[in-house]
């Protein structure tokens, strides 16, 4: 029996010490690109106004989306809301974009996962408060409450936030780039 405890702990212990540190952040990533990225996209897409200046000019729906009861409140007329109202909806739409791509990319992979961690949070609380969705309960039988999928979502990007991008990142070539750079500009009294 000590044998095959023995056995057990070197096999998957070499799996965790070799394996896990470069398969986990890539499967993370993976599967957020796999099953995120797209709804972000095209979810941002919905936000954006005509023409070539619609990153900038955004469509009444991005409001509707984004802040429901005050547009509700100011008779769907975004240009009532004021200028918070305008930086929130539009750093929102701009995050939808670019967090997703910093991902998918893995470059700033920490930052872009806790700012996604924050967009999911902020999504959720405008889904229940804003368009009454419901949020459902964790530890119940049902698995299709908006809190189970919602934390399905995040638990990738907390590993992401932890463990970096991979060694298949933006990040992972960067770093592999500027250690040999900095490694040069080392003093000659200090060992290398």
């Amino acid at each position: 029996m000590n044998a095959l405890i023995a056995l057990h702990a070197r096999i998957f212990g070499a799996l965790e010490t070799h394996l896990a540190p470069a398969l986990l952040p890539s499967l993370a990533r993976l599967l957020f690109v796999g099953a995120l990225f797209m709804y972000y996209w095209n979810a941002g897409l919905t936000k954006l106004g005509e023409g070539f200046f619609g990153l900038f000019q955004l469509s009444t729906g991005a409001y509707v989306q984004i802040l429901p009861r005050a547009v509700e409140a100011a008779g769907y007329d975004p240009s009532a809301l004021g200028s918070m109202a305008r930086a929130i909806v539009l750093f929102g739409t701009w995050a939808e974009f670019a967090l997703p791509i910093l991902l998918a990319v893995g470059l700033f992979t920490r930052l872009a996962a806790l700012g996604m961690i924050g967009f999911v949070v902020v999504q959720t609380w405008v889904d229940v408060m804003g368009h009454g969705a419901a949020l459902g309960a964790l530890f119940d039988r049902h698995a299709d409450g908006l809190i189970d999928i919602r934390a399905l979502w995040i638990f990738p990007l907390v590993l992401l936030v932890l463990r970096g991008g991979g060694p298949i990142s933006l990040d992972a070539a960067l770093a592999r780039w500027y250690q040999p750079i900095s490694a040069a500009f080392v003093p000659a009294s200090q060992p290398r």
